[in-house]
């Protein structure tokens, strides 16, 4: 797997990447995973349609860190760090924040999953059986979004809290059954890394 992203030709701070159909398959499907982490949105019904435009605006967050690692990851207390105690002040000031800011940072990394999906969906075959996907600038700023979204989640399902932790990881056997999301971890992470090249100044 060695398709990065470069700048877009013709497309001021876009970005492109040639990904071959594994690629593809991977992408999708840790992006739907994403989803299905992030979960629906508060104004959606039983199905996960919307229900009530109004209701989601209205609706408060929620004042507790989720008990999921990686959706702890996600959304992390704004005031404390993470796994700090805390006196009372810090954790009814944490709430609070969250109360308010969580379901638009869900949405929001809602949506920047869904980018990925259509993106990924609207590719059409290049040959070879792969495909260059061309973003806009804006696609790019939520692909970079996603891609972030997606390490921080594998990261907290493989345990890795520091650096060392990374590197243990990177020299599992290729028996250890941890082995594909590390690759994928590393994977996610050179992606990124190429986007954030192609896109600064």
């Amino acid at each position: 797997m060695a398709g990065l992203f470069q700048p877009a030709a013709g497309v001021p701070g876009g970005a492109t990447v040639a990904l071959d159909e594994v690629e593809i398959s991977i992408l999708r499907s840790l992006a739907v995973q994403l989803l299905e982490l992030i979960g629906p949105g508060p104004g959606a019904d039983e199905t996960g349609g919307e229900q009530d435009p109004l209701a989601a605006l209205m609706a408060d967050g929620p004042t507790e860190p989720p008990s999921d690692p990686a959706l702890a990851r996600l959304f992390p207390d704004a005031y404390g760090g993470p796994g700090a105690e805390g006196d009372d002040r810090t954790r009814e000031a944490a709430a609070e924040f969250r109360r308010y800011t969580e379901n638009d940072l869900r949405a929001r990394k809602r949506e920047d999953g869904l980018a990925v999906v259509r993106g990924l969906d609207s590719l059409a075959p290049a040959g070879e059986g792969g495909a260059v996907l061309t973003l806009a600038p804006e696609q790019s700023r939520q692909w970079l979004g996603a891609l972030n979204d997606l390490r921080l989640a594998i990261g907290a399902r493989l345990e890795i809290t520091d650096d060392e932790d990374g590197d243990e990881l990177y020299a599992l056997p290729d028996g250890d059954p941890r082995k594909p999301m590390v690759m994928a971890y590393l994977w996610l992470g050179a992606l990124q890394e190429s986007l954030v090249e192609t896109l600064a100044p």
